[in-house]
């Protein structure tokens, strides 16, 4: 029998998810379809907010309840704290932070272990496919471990910044 291909491995091998830093967290809607809501450009499209009106995100209902769920991250996991986010018509962009603060404690009054990046956002996922009765999601997420301050800087401008590039990201399909 002829051998399978194989999945590229899209996590860092040997990475401990739970330890403490920063993650920057990118999920898609599956097949690039627009059903977190739409971009208002208006006229600012490729010029700096300070000359147009910066593009305005006007979420969906699903959109909604995709921000409802990253909201209640941090009170779900006292270690978690999401520090930046943004929901675009397909896809959401967060950095996520997993700190030492608060301990987890069992009600027995041993310590829980911190969740992992998959973990969390797999119930994510999971409690947005139960709001809206099916799953809009690829099947997996992309993260980038993130290593400095400067790359935490970055990665905070780009969130900012995805909106005023909408029509020049990778995630933008034009639907004519």
């Amino acid at each position: 029998m002829k051998d399978l291909p194989r999945r590229k491995q899209n996590r860092l091998k040997d990475y401990d998810y739970r330890q403490s830093g920063a993650y920057f967290i990118t999920i898609c809607v599956k097949g690039k379809h627009e059903l977190l809501g739409k971009i208002n450009v208006g006229a600012a499209i490729g010029r700096p907010p300070e000359i147009g009106r910066p593009p305005e995100i006007e979420l969906s209902d699903n959109g909604e309840i995709v921000e409802s769920a990253i909201l209640n991250i941090s009170a779900v996991y006292e270690t978690i704290t999401v520090d930046k986010y943004i929901i675009m018509p397909n896809h959401v962009h967060m950095i996520i932070l997993i700190g030492t603060g608060r301990a987890m404690h069992a009600p027995t009054g041993r310590a829980m272990r911190a969740p992992t990046i998959s973990t969390i956002i797999n119930q994510l996922k999971g409690y947005v496919t139960k709001q809206i009765g099916f799953s809009i999601w690829q099947k997996l997420f992309h993260d980038h471990i993130i290593r400095d301050e400067q790359d935490y800087q970055n990665h905070w401008r780009y969130i900012d910044e995805n909106p005023i590039k909408w029509m020049q990201d990778e995630y933008y399909e034009t639907t004519t």
